[in-house]
């Protein structure tokens, strides 16, 4: 999802061998019975679109992800910043070293200081869609928890993630939330959900053997069942060209109803993602919603192919965005499939407010809008 998938070029990649999370923290609260797991507990992961406290993230400083085009990727972020801020809080993990001046950047760029707030938190990366926490939300008190999963920097590509394991417990404790953590390699951008027990994730990332070699296909469901209160899992195939995280669903297919589905396409047969694409949407095709009808599936056509240094980059405007009464979608200084993106993503949600942002350095970090963002759902009773 982002991706949280770092840009490094493929020269400076790790081995890809499963490595294991670093986990600091002993307390497990779920880890024990079944009956302490989330679900059991009365607890669901809400749509995106569903009422937000804020947004998270974690604020660049990692050279090695933009190689040699860092320069202008702090900018960038202040400029999400910014946008974020029009429609609600925005809450950033930054070392105390790095806070001075990406506040001075979030002052310049307009964003409403009031509604951000730094804390103390160092990473590794800027990737918060997969090293945050997945919030969850109970279904009859409304009391929002985090669910805590390992994670190994997309099957042990970028080590070190030290820091970026520690993020979920230091949310914990700034929060006062309830942690559940589960030792499955889960990231943030590796599944989409539609709040009503739906749930999409794809088969090249999640039974990637990089993550969790020890769990069968049904261990891992019956995980996100568990922890994430969904019922029904729906599988996709490969993710698009480029992408390091190997097939985030975040850059393909996104939930924008509870039975409504956008979907990326290629109509160019002579490009790579063609195919992949065309693939999977047979199979959204295919599936049926718990009362046996078809998803309401929108095309959303791809960017132009670019890339940086020779190495092409995932760019998609499916990494979009839900706010509080917006979609900051991504785009990519092509002023035909931008407006054209914005357009679809426009028609999906036409009761609130379509804002592209400007991600063309960002993604040389092969992630955009969603890769580095994690969203808190509001407390309280949902609407």
């Amino acid at each position: 999802m982002a991706k949280a998938a770092t840009a490094k070029t493929s020269a400076t990649k790790a081995s890809s061998a499963p490595a294991k999370p670093a986990r600091k923290s002993a307390a497990k609260s779920s880890a024990s019975a079944k009956a302490d797991t989330p679900a059991a507990l009365g607890f669901r992961m809400p749509a995106e679109w569903e009422p937000q406290e804020a947004i998270w993230l974690s604020w660049p400083h990692n050279y090695d992800s933009w190689p040699g085009k860092f320069r202008p990727v702090p900018y960038n972020f202040a400029n999400i910043v910014s946008a974020i801020t029009r429609f609600e809080p925005v809450r950033i993990n930054a070392a105390k070293k790095l806070q001075a001046r990406a506040r001075r950047l979030c002052e310049r760029a307009d964003a409403n200081l009031d509604r951000v707030t730094f804390h103390d938190h160092p990473t590794n990366d800027a990737w918060c869609r997969d090293h945050g926490p997945i919030f969850v939300k109970h279904t009859k008190t409304g009391e929002v928890a985090l669910t805590d999963w390992a994670y190994n920097a997309w099957g042990g590509k970028y080590p070190p993630y030290d820091l970026d394991n520690e993020i979920p417990p230091s949310i914990e404790k700034v929060t006062g939330l309830r942690r559940f953590v589960n030792d499955m390699v889960l990231e943030g951008g590796s599944i989409d959900v539609n709040g009503q027990g739906a749930l999409l994730t794809s088969e090249q990332c999640l039974l990637n053997p990089n993550r969790n070699p020890h769990l069968t296909k049904e261990q891992i469901e019956q995980n996100l069942r568990d922890y994430l209160g969904v019922t029904d899992i729906y599988w996709l195939g490969e993710g698009i060209v480029g992408d390091d995280t190997d097939g985030h669903i975040d850059d393909m297919s996104r939930f924008f109803k509870a039975d409504g589905i956008i979907t990326c396409v290629e109509p160019n047969k002579k490009e790579k993602n063609h195919t992949i694409l065309a693939e999977n949407l047979a199979r959204l095709k295919k599936f049926r919603t718990p009362a046996g009808k078809k998803f309401d599936i929108v095309e959303l056509p791809m960017p132009r192919p670019f890339g940086f240094n020779r190495q092409r980059v995932p760019a998609s405007y499916a990494n979009f965005l839900i706010v509080n009464g917006g979609v900051l979608v991504p785009t990519f200084r092509q002023p035909g499939p931008d407006a054209r993106a914005i357009e679809i993503i426009q028609g999906c949600f036409p009761d609130r407010e379509v804002v592209g942002v400007d991600c063309y350095h960002l993604i040389w970090g092969l992630g955009t809008l969603h890769c580095i963002s994690q969203q808190q759902p509001a407390a309280g009773p949902s609407a």
